[in-house]
């Protein structure tokens, strides 16, 4: 059997505020396989976007701090790494495309300064080679014109070419595993089909892992094999993607389901909504955190937080009407 490439055990990262201390990531753990696509789905504050830059170790700290778990990489925790240590490893083995390129690219440098520092901080080669490889990773992102492009500057290019070049710069090193943070977000349609092909094209050519954080379950269908969903700081369901969309089995899962706007439905309705907001984090409930929100909820849910029950193989689901006594439970209320 395949070995995972990265393991995630038990992570928890809080943010210690005025406030109190925010539970953003509490407890989670996945697995990575080599060559394959993970998507990590859920409403906006879900903890999506802390769980990838607590795997790259990009937490500002304060306030942010991993309180607990581990990260292996093979059989390396990342989090015992020194901060010289991890910046062998990004860029190089793990890489980020980052949610808006706008702000993660530099405005002040080139687009070829910027991917040439990756290449020359990580690999032992001359500024002219460094150059002549940020062209190449330029065309191999489908940029037209790529040795006009690597002299511009941020701010002269599309949000899509941007993205791009964002890609490119994951890339450079050929790392094993690409973590694509909301790619899409605020680009229009036709742009988003062609990163998404963009994606799966670079997934198959240099077999790197992807794990594609978004809150558009129509993006994950099309590039990732397998899906988690996460809800609150924790993952709700687990399984792949046909067993999330063809047989969703978490309350949650399937008012995201319902949200997703269907092209094959004959007369118009107005899209299905989740009452009630999500749990506040300096403060999260004992129970299942979707509780309050759950229409199916019984006096368990508010009282204790469900495990992982595997109805279907590889299928997860932490939700007590999983139980085999939630029926019986549900007539007695």
């Amino acid at each position: 059997m395949t070995k995972p490439i990265l393991k995630v055990e038990n992570l928890t990262t809080q943010f210690f505020t005025y406030a109190g201390i925010v539970q953003a990531v509490r407890g989670i753990s996945f697995e990575i396989y080599p060559g394959e696509a993970v998507g990590l789905v859920g409403e906006s504050g879900c903890g999506k976007s802390v769980t990838g830059l607590s795997i790259m170790r990009l937490i500002p700290n304060p306030p942010g701090k991993i309180v607990s778990g581990s990260v292996y990489l093979d059989k390396e925790n990342l989090l015992e790494f020194s901060e010289k240590e991890m910046r062998s490893v990004r860029g190089n083995e793990i890489s980020m495309i980052f949610q808006d390129p706008m702000t993660s690219l530099n405005p002040v440098f080139s687009i070829g300064y910027q991917i040439m520092e990756t290449l020359l901080l990580h690999q032992k080669i001359t500024k002219k080679q460094a150059k002549e490889k940020a062209i190449k990773l330029l065309d191999m992102v489908h940029i037209k014109s790529p040795e006009e492009v690597i002299n511009r500057y941020p701010h002269q290019l599309s949000g899509g070419m941007r993205q791009r070049v964002m890609a490119a710069i994951a890339i450079s090193c050929e790392p094993q595993i690409i973590i694509a943070d909301e790619p899409t977000t605020s680009l229009d349609v036709t742009i988003q089909a062609q990163i998404l092909n963009l994606l799966t094209d670079l997934k198959t050519k240099l077999n790197s892992s992807i794990v594609l954080i978004t809150h558009n379950l129509a993006v994950v269908a099309g590039l990732c094999s397998r899906v988690l969903v996460m809800y609150a700081g924790l993952i709700m369901e687990e399984g792949t993607d046909m067993q999330i969309y063809n047989d969703p089995m978490h309350p949650y899962t399937w008012g995201l389901m319902k949200a997703v706007p269907k092209i094959n439905e004959e007369e118009k309705k107005r899209l299905m909504t989740i009452p009630g907001l999500p749990p506040d984090l300096l403060s999260p409930p004992e129970g299942c955190p979707f509780a309050l929100r759950c229409d199916y909820a019984m006096h368990i849910c508010f009282r204790k937080k469900p495990p992982f029950f595997e109805p279907q193989k590889g299928h997860k689901v932490a939700c007590w009407l999983m139980d085999p006594r939630a029926s019986r439970v549900k007539r007695s209320m």
